[in-house]
C-alpha cells in the first residue's frame, strides 16, 4: 500500500509541474496589464512603470518564471494584488467554503444516484427506470447558472423557504471560531445547534445547485454498470445457490459494479470545482472560485496561478484516493498496482 501510494505521488509530480508551466504562460498572455490596475485609473505612464518594476513585470520570461518557482519552494504564492493580501491567506480562508459546499453537494448526488441507478437496473422499463432517466436527462440540459436562478426565484423569492442568498452566513451572525473552516462541523463543534442550522439553511440552494449538476452522471453510470453486473454468470450462479436477492444485490453486484461509478465520482469531483465559480456568483458565496474569477478579470497573476495549482493538488489527491478505494472494493486490484 506504501509503496502504490509513492509510485501515484511521484507519478504526479511532473504533471503538477507541468500544470505550473502551463498556466505561467497562459497568465502573462491574458490581456490586461495588472500593473495599469495596481497603479489606478489616475495613474501616469511613470507611475504604471514603477509598478511593473516592483511587481518584477519588466524582467524576461525567463527570470519572472525562475523567480516564480523559488517563490513556490519556500510557500510564497504571491500577493493578491486585487485585495491587496497574501494568496496563500486568501485560499487558505476561501477554500473551506468551496470544499464544504462540494463534498455536501457530491454527497448529496451519491445518496440520491446510487440508489436510483441500482433501482432503475434492477427494474429495467420501469416507471422509475423512466424516473432515473428523466432526471439524468434534466441534470444534463440544465445549466448550472440557470438551475441556481430558478431554485432561487422558486424557494426565495416566491415561496420564501429559503433564505436570502449572501454567502455563507446571515450579516446579523457571527460565524464559529475557526476548527476546520467549515461553517457546519465548526458550529458543531462548539455546541451551537442554532448556528448550525443557520449556516445549513445557507447551504441548502447552492447544495442543490451542485447536486444537481452531478446526480446526472452518477445515476446513469450506475444504472448501466449494474445492468452489466446483474447479468453476468456469476450474479445467476450466486441466485442458483439460493441466495437473498438482498445478498445478491448488495454483496455480490453492487459490489462489482462500484469500480467505473467511484471512477465516474473522481470525475465529477473536478466538475464540481470548475461548476462552483458559477455557484459562487450567483449565490454570493466567498468561495475560492468567486476569488479566482475577479483577479482573472483584474490580470491578476498570483491569484489565478494559485487557485490553479490548489485545484491541481486536489484533484491528485483525489485520484489517489480513487486509487486506494480501488484496492479497497475490489483485491484483485492490488494484482496490477
Amino acid at each position: 500500500m506504501i509503496a502504490l501510494i509513492a509510485r501515484r505521488v511521484l507519478g504526479a509530480l511532473p504533471n503538477l509541474f507541468g500544470i505550473v508551466v502551463i498556466t505561467f504562460l497562459l497568465t502573462r498572455a491574458l490581456p490586461g496589464d495588472p500593473a495599469a490596475f495596481y497603479a489606478g485609473p489616475a495613474g501616469t505612464q511613470a507611475a504604471v512603470e514603477e509598478v511593473r518594476e516592483k511587481l518584477g513585470l519588466n524582467r524576461s520570461m525567463p527570470e519572472q518564471f525562475v523567480i516564480y518557482l523559488n517563490d513556490l519552494v519556500h510557500g510564497d504564492l504571491g500577493q493578491a494584488l486585487s485585495t491587496g493580501q497574501p494568496v496563500s491567506q486568501e485560499l487558505k480562508t476561501r477554500l473551506p467554503a468551496s470544499l464544504e459546499l462540494v463534498f455536501l453537494a457530491l454527497t448529496l448526488a451519491m445518496v440520491v444516484a446510487i440508489p436510483l441507478g441500482v433501482a432503475a437496473a434492477r427494474h429495467p422499463n420501469s416507471w422509475i427506470d423512466h424516473l432515473c432517466r428523466l432526471v439524468t436527462t434534466a441534470g444534463v440540459s440544465l445549466p448550472t447558472f440557470f438551475t441556481g436562478l430558478l431554485l432561487t426565484y422558486v424557494f426565495y423569492f416566491l415561496l420564501g423557504w429559503a433564505p436570502s442568498p449572501i454567502g455563507r452566513l446571515d450579516p446579523y451572525l457571527t460565524p464559529p471560531e475557526a476548527i476546520t473552516g467549515l461553517y457546519t462541523v465548526d458550529s458543531l463543534l462548539h455546541g451551537n445547534v442554532r448556528l448550525f442550522l443557520a449556516c445549513g439553511a445557507q447551504l441548502t440552494l447552492p447544495v442543490l445547485t451542485l447536486a444537481m449538476f452531478v446526480l446526472a452522471p452518477l445515476a446513469r453510470m450506475t444504472r448501466g454498470s449494474m445492468l452489466a453486473v446483474l447479468s453476468a454468470d456469476f450474479v445467476r450462479t450466486a441466485r442458483a445457490s439460493g441466495l437473498s436477492s438482498t445478498t445478491v444485490l448488495v454483496r455480490y453486484a453492487l459490489r462489482n459494479a462500484l469500480l467505473p461509478v467511484v471512477t465516474t465520482i473522481g470525475m465529477v469531483f473536478s466538475f464540481l470545482l470548475g461548476m462552483s465559480v458559477i455557484v459562487d456568483k450567483v449565490f454570493a458565496w466567498p468561495g475560492v472560485g468567486s476569488f479566482a474569477l475577479d483577479a482573472l478579470v483584474a490580470s491578476d497573476y498570483a491569484p489565478v496561478q494559485g487557485f490553479v495549482l490548489t485545484m491541481a493538488l486536489l484533484y491528485t489527491l483525489l485520484n489517489l484516493v480513487i486509487d486506494l478505494l480501488y484496492v479497497v472494493i475490489d483485491p484483485r486490484v492490488r494484482l496490477t498496482t
